[in-house]
């Protein structure tokens, strides 16, 4: 049957609830969110001469919840007005309303006995055929369903999603025995298009696959320290981005998560993994048992394995635990020569073979702990998941490692990996054995741009389910290359359509990558119908490469820098004016440069999260790159609609001037970086080139013919100036901003008022773009400027808000 999802009921508005009401809201549906009933009035409550009768009482707990979520940084939601799509309730008054919803979702608190109260309550409203599901973390699935009706059971599953579900790709999907297998296709479609997750099917095993690898990993780690003598301080340097992991790395996510939270899923997965192989790695070490017993959690509690505190001078400080004293003291750096070698390797797989291959600590670290796991997640087949790919997608997207454990043992080749579990003395299961003697000796391989698994149920290679009609760029890279250089590689996604990646460092836009786009535009437009770049990379672009500005300023190569800025420029206008259509796919960040290549291409697909913006103010100057002139244009545009015209010019100005970044996509288009009724916005990172090269080709089948250059664009000259001075002016008298700043806002304002016209007056882009490169070139002759470009090289930030 063809399943719609048009409202959904959440039950329960916790920390968990409320961010799933949120993230339904932000794909466009409706969403009906309910808690119980207070039991008492509070004091305000009470001098307010409420009752308990009172709808704002009753209603209470779930607005409150909802508020604290809406006010948490991160957000949980794309934009404010998405707000108006969630509805509040309660328990006992609303429940009936789940009559009128296509999917139930119960997120209340982790005891059995409630949910079945609450499943009790359900059955009561729910409509035959909808979707109804748990969003426990832990309590086996089968067991919620003791006195349910069979309608009720064919369409029940376990989904779920990781804290916080905007953020954290993976939705675990867990049917028992008695789901539908419609039902179950559903829930892992559905979450992978519409929801944007990683959707992985599980087994109703105790903690499912994520959680059951992940605390694993981390319990091991507890050991491993106590074992080899090293500090939080090591662990977290030799666990966090330098083995493609967050920056959180192990014991600062355990802050997060909460030392409790932890201890009690180790705790059950003692109880009920009985035959585990390695069920006393889940025995607490002493450490953490005192933690528990200090009651130094985590951030919850203030302090757990790292405290924050306030030097006698004020100063902020961060100390970290020494496990064997229990006192806190300054953190220690963590120094290996292992990492000191990798440091300016960028490639993670080629550095994951350094890091393996160290004859230190940190070599030594890696080897034992991989050793180890690699025999887990083998041994957790068939038990958790029948195949493999199913842990590694798991533990990526719930945990942010960008390499799974079976896609690491490939990177050092299998034999290499088989002998880290022999040293571990560790056994592996048969089909591990099977597969070698088969000749398989890869978890993972490419081939005609798919990527395929070993699956040790059908003793072969079979293709990833679910990824048949999605492009792959890791797997077309391998064998569609059609040109590269050092920073770009350009290959053929099939049906005449490119695609360009970077793969500079934050996929900064430097001399190398406008190459690439030029080579790409003209073997484009000799023999294929479009263009998309796109990339793999954790940013789509961090920008223009700041180090190159900064020395040609320092040198006072004015001349080069204005033929590069020229060049940045000229290339913009290529791929807005070239004889194929060019489709950009951003995605996270898309700053400065990246920013301004996004919003000369014919059409944008833009990834949900998408953080964007025009950012150079913040580092004294202006968006050369043909983002002044842009926002210069679509203010014009803009006001052929009737706008009016000044407040439109000040909502534009201040864009750029205070260096406004879009905290999603939805936001983008707010901002004006996208447009509407051209670009649109795509939930799935997975699903982004795939929609992205059928975009490109929709646009050249339907006969693409080059826009003509525009000559008409409508600039405000000195009226619109004369607002942008007054107001930079009374900025600067306010003390609100510095004297370069004021420089700064006198340029931008130039650019976009098409200078000191005595009227409106309809100029060329080609004539604002000059005005831009002008603007820029001479700030980069200012003191001011290479101070802030200074700073920001030394740091190591590129174009970063």
């Amino acid at each position: 049957m063809t399943r719609y999802i048009r409202k959904v009921a959440i039950l329960g508005s916790g920390v968990m609830g409320s961010r799933i009401a949120c993230h339904f809201a932000n794909i466009g549906v409706e969403v009906l969110l309910l808690d119980i009933v207070p039991k008492e009035l509070t004091t305000a409550e009470e001098k307010s001469n409420l009752t308990i009768e009172s709808p704002q009482v009753r209603n209470r707990i779930v607005n409150e919840a909802l508020q604290a979520a809406l006010n948490s940084n991160p957000s949980p939601i794309y934009s404010k007005s998405f707000v108006q799509r969630i509805k509040t309730g309660n328990f006992s008054d609303d429940m009936s309303k789940i009559a009128d919803v296509d999917w139930v979702i119960e997120v209340v608190i982790e005891r059995l006995d409630i949910k079945q109260q609450v499943f009790a309550q359900v059955e009561q409203f729910r409509k035959p055929g909808t979707l109804i599901s748990s969003n426990t973390s832990g309590i086996p699935i089968h067991l919620m369903l003791e006195g349910r009706s069979d309608d009720f059971k064919t369409h029940f599953a376990g989904t779920h999603f990781f804290n916080p579900p905007r953020y954290l790709p993976l939705l675990e999907i867990i049917p028992t025995t008695q789901t539908s297998p419609e039902v179950v296709d559903f829930y892992m479609q559905f979450g992978s298009k519409f929801l944007g997750k990683k959707t992985v099917l599980c087994k109703d095993t105790p903690a499912f696959i994520a959680n059951r690898v992940g605390v694993y990993s981390i319990l091991s780690l507890f050991h491993a320290v106590e074992e080899m003598g090293l500090t939080i301080d090591d662990v977290d340097k030799l666990t966090g981005p330098v083995l493609g992991r967050p920056k959180s790395a192990t014991f600062r996510t355990c802050d997060v998560v909460g030392l409790d939270t932890l201890a009690m899923v180790a705790a059950g997965l003692k109880a009920n993994c009985p035959d585990d192989e390695e069920h006393t790695v889940f025995e607490l070490p002493g450490f953490i048992q005192t933690m528990l017993n200090n009651k130094w959690l985590g951030s919850k509690t203030k302090q757990g394995f790292y405290k924050k505190t306030v030097s006698a001078e004020g100063k902020k400080e961060i100390l970290s635990l020494d496990l064997k004293t229990m006192e806190y003291g300054p953190a220690k750096k963590a120094s290996f020569p292992t990492l000191e070698m990798t440091k300016s390797v960028d490639d993670l797989k080629q550095r994951t073979k350094m890091l393996f291959a160290g004859m230190d600590k940190a070599g030594e670290f890696y080897r034992s702990v991989f050793g180890g796991l690699f025999a887990y997640v083998c041994n957790r087949i068939p038990e958790i998941a029948d195949d493999l790919y199913k842990i590694d997608d798991a533990i990526k997207a719930g945990f942010g490692w960008e390499l799974g454990p079976f896609e690491t043992w490939d990177i050092l080749g299998f034999d290499a990996g088989k002998q880290l579990t022999v040293k571990k003395g560790k056994t592996l299961p048969a089909w591990v054995s099977e597969m070698e003697a088969a000749g398989c000796t890869s978890f993972y391989k490419v081939e005609n741009g798919k990527k395929y698994y070993y699956s040790q149920t059908e003793k072969g290679y079979r293709i990833i389910p679910g990824t048949e009609d999605l492009i792959q760029l890791e797997a077309v890279r391998a064998s569609g290359k059609v040109w590269g250089n050092a920073d770009t590689t350009l290959v053929d996604l099939g049906d005449g359509i490119l695609n360009l990646e970077f793969h500079t460092k934050m996929n900064t836009i430097g001399g190398g990558v406008i190459e690439g786009i030029n080579k790409s535009i003209e073997l484009a437009e000799k023999d294929y119908k479009g263009l998309v770049i796109s990339n793999t990379g954790g940013n789509f672009s961090a920008g223009a490469n700041v180090g190159m500005i900064f020395m040609m300023a320092v040198e006072q190569e004015f001349d080069e820098l204005n033929f590069a800025v020229k060049a940045f420029q000229d290339t913009m206008m290529r791929v807005r004016y070239c004889n194929v259509p060019v489709v950009v796919a951003p995605h996270n960040m898309a700053l400065g440069g990246g920013c301004e290549l996004s919003m000369h291409a014919d059409k944008v697909v833009a990834h949900a999260e998408l953080y964007m913006g025009l950012v150079e103010f913040g580092v004294g100057l202006i968006p050369g790159g043909g983002g002044s002139k842009e926002f210069a244009k679509r203010l014009s545009d803009e006001l052929k609609d009737g706008d009016i015209k000044i407040n439109r010019l000040r909502e534009r100005f201040l864009t750029i001037g205070q260096a406004k970044v879009s905290t999603s996509a939805q936001e983008a288009f707010e901002l004006g970086y996208l447009r509407k009724g051209i670009d649109e916005i795509v939930i799935s990172r997975e699903h982004q080139l795939t929609r992205a090269k059928e975009a490109c080709l929709q646009l050249a089948d339907a006969g693409y013919i080059a826009p003509k250059r525009i000559k008409n664009v409508t600039v405000l000259g000195q009226e619109g100036l004369g607002i942008i001075y007054v107001g930079a002016n009374s900025m600067l008298s306010g003390h609100y901003m510095s004297e370069h700043d004021g420089v700064i806002s006198e340029k931008l304002g130039w650019v976009m008022c098409g200078g000191d016209l005595s009227q409106n007056t309809t100029v060329s882009e080609q004539y604002l773009l000059d005005l831009e490169r002008k603007a820029f070139v001479e700030l980069c002759m200012q003191r001011k400027t290479l101070e802030r470009l200074e700073s920001l090289v030394k740091s190591g930030k590129i174009l970063r808000n």
